[in-house]
């Protein structure tokens, strides 16, 4: 594919040097439909990173389009702070029938703001005041986001620098094979909790990842994730899973903790629950934690009425049969195969792949690689981003809504685009 050179003035006069996606694809996008992103000039691009996750149903979804542009059309209320609304009691309708009563789950919905971060903020604030302590454990690699609460149990050192002042009341602890299965799993958090002398606060609640997306997609093992919620339950400790990128069937099934057969007491979820890439948060917890006052924990777009008609259509959309979770699965084994062909084509080079459902990294031991393999995936028309704590992780996050031929076509792209990096 040729590239004609984009005018990118503005956005390089104009625009902060915070900027980065753009960067590492410099077009200027125009329209996106499905699978598919299109520039100015008309060049077509596979989506393999759909909004970081946020378009698990692909760009401008036909249904959850025609659910928005109807209820624009009528003048529904597009804010609404968090007042009583339709819209936001269909929402509330659908994932209670949806989500929650058919998983035996009962936990309260909470909207804490539009954002990812906001989510994981109400959490553990919420944590905190229910426990009356300070501390919160979270896990090496973690990402939970960019406000100073979400940063400080975040662990990548470049994103921690940007506080600009100490993050405190977080301790990580090593995530699922950190020490490459050198020690039994928890044997250091249990000790430090058991001893007096071990100089740890002890923890109001654990935020967890069950598939660590920023930090290079490390995948939590069922059984960690069983012995870490009997431990959360045995030392009177919260158990937060950050559901943000992998929920909403992003692994299978809705919540990517189902596999285990955890309860959590805590979930976040932002990104794709809004369905349509508009932005939208819940923060949920069992009943017996809903302590807050009102308008204790708010914000001025807690309330997004757009997305939640495009979530109520993505939920009863694509949750209701069960259909959703088994396509992802089947897509999921249609990558691997992939990947693990690409793998033992280029031993040498590949230090790994993993994941689950429609989430997959592959490492690489030249740790330059991974962004190297990116740029070539752009100039032949696919979108791939990188992860981990030095960008070493090719990760693949195409919409669970792509079809089998187009995941056939990225694939073959990023095969060639490995074989043309070498």
């Amino acid at each position: 594919m040729t590239i004609t050179q984009p005018d990118l003035s503005v956005f390089e006069t104009v625009e902060s040097e915070v900027r980065s996606y753009c960067r590492g694809w410099p077009t200027v996008f125009d329209r996106a439909q499905g699978a598919h992103m299109y520039d100015e000039d008309g060049h077509t691009y596979l989506d393999f990173f759909a909004g970081a996750g946020t378009l698990n149903y692909g760009h401008n979804n036909p249904v959850l389009k025609r659910a928005l542009l109807d209820y624009l059309e009528r003048d529904g209320v597009t804010h609404g702070l968090d007042m009583s609304t339709s819209a936001k009691r269909a929402f509330l309708e659908a994932f209670q029938e949806t989500v929650l009563k058919p998983r035996g789950m009962n936990h309260k919905v909470m909207f804490p703001g539009p954002t990812g971060t906001n989510a994981v903020e109400a959490a553990l604030k919420l944590a905190r005041k229910v426990k009356g302590r300070e501390s919160i454990v979270s896990f090496t690699n973690a990402f939970h986001g960019m406000s100073l609460g979400s940063l400080a149990v975040t662990g990548n050192a470049f994103k921690r620098a940007g506080a600009g002042i100490p993050l405190v009341h977080g301790t990580p602890m090593p995530f699922d094979d950190y020490l490459d299965g050198a020690t039994p799993d928890f044997i250091w958090f249990e000790r430090l909790l058991e001893d007096q002398g071990s100089g740890l606060n002890k923890p109001a609640a654990v935020i967890v990842e069950t598939v660590q997306g920023e930090g290079g997609i490390n995948v939590a093992r069922a059984e960690w994730l069983r012995a870490l919620a009997d431990l959360c339950e045995r030392h009177d400790m919260l158990l937060i899973v950050d559901d943000i990128q992998m929920g909403c069937g992003r692994t299978g099934a809705f919540f990517s903790f189902e596999e285990a057969g955890i309860k959590p007491d805590i979930i976040t979820l932002s990104k794709s629950i809004g369905g349509y890439g508009m932005p939208l948060a819940l923060t949920l917890f069992k009943p017996e934690l809903d302590i807050w006052e009102p308008g204790e924990h708010n914000g001025t777009f807690r309330g997004n009425n757009p997305a939640f008609v495009t979530a109520t259509a993505a939920l009863e959309t694509y949750w209701t049969d069960g259909q959703m979770e088994k396509q992802t699965i089947a897509r999921g084994e249609q990558v691997e195969t992939a990947l693990r062909a690409i793998a033992d084509e280029h031993k040498d080079d590949v230090a790994d792949f993993r994941g689950r459902g429609l989430v997959w990294g592959m490492e690489f031991r030249d740790k330059a690689r991974a962004g190297a393999i990116a740029k070539r995936a752009f100039e032949l028309g696919l979108l791939i981003e990188t992860s981990g704590p030095e960008s070493e992780v090719v990760k693949l996050l195409p919409s669970l809504t792509i079809t089998p031929e187009e995941l056939d076509e990225g694939l073959r792209i990023l095969a060639r685009a490995v074989r043309e990096t070498v």
